[in-house]
């Protein structure tokens, strides 16, 4: 048996109705934009996901690519990688569709979520967040990405069903080499988020979970 199988095998019928459903990365997003954010810090694996009806975006991710796998698409994540203390990273799942890149992901902000399939390469698909990137004090703080994990490589971790794996997954983006997007200057330049973007980008954010960064 599949890890997919294996993990599709331990759903309820109703956890299975419900995984099942999610027939498009569009309808994987809405589950997941309905699904509660989860301010705890510990990691649910998919299953679990299901089974507590919430997650924060490691989990929102894990649960998107377990979901995209099958729809065939690899299981994949991605990392966007904060200035370091003053900001959380983001997990992806990406998929290609004609060519082009697309993400599914949960997140505390509206403006992190998803990314239609329209990106040609993981630059254009990381910068794309960087208007939304922020943090509590208004700086802008996207600072690089990492190449893709591919999942099948942990699948004997069981991320799809234990959360010991989902931990796993976490060391392993963590080993990532981080790609820049910004060079110093670039940073130097940046001006504070103004007062209209900073409202639109905090619509419908759950306070207990907005990062608040180190004191400079």
């Amino acid at each position: 048996m599949n890890a997919l199988a294996h993990f599709i095998a331990q759903l309820t019928p109703a956890q299975q109705a419900l995984f099942e459903s999610l027939d498009s990365p569009a309808a994987i997003q809405a589950w997941l934009d309905r699904t509660p954010y989860s301010t705890d810090a510990a990691n649910l694996c998919p299953l679990a996901v299901l089974t507590a009806g919430v997650a924060h975006c490691l989990d929102g991710a894990l649960f998107a690519a377990a979901a995209l796998r099958r729809l065939g698409h690899p299981p994949l994540l991605i990392d966007l990688l904060p200035e370091p203390g003053q900001d959380d990273d983001h997990v992806l799942a990406i998929y290609r569709s004609d060519g082009h890149i697309g993400a599914v992901a949960k997140s505390n902000y509206p403006g992190l979520r998803a990314r239609e399939p329209i990106y040609r390469n993981l630059r254009e698909l990381a910068l794309s967040y960087f208007p939304w990137y922020f943090n509590s004090e208004r700086q802008k703080t996207l600072r690089g990405y990492t190449r893709p994990l591919h999942l099948a490589a942990l699948d004997r971790q069981g991320w799809m069903w234990d959360n010991a794996g989902a931990d796993a997954v976490e060391q392993r983006l963590q080993q990532l080499r981080p790609i820049p997007l910004l060079r110093p200057t670039m940073i130097a330049r940046l001006q504070p988020l103004d007062d209209l973007s900073y409202a639109a980008g905090s619509v419908g954010v759950n306070p207990a979970g907005v990062y608040r960064p180190a004191p400079s």
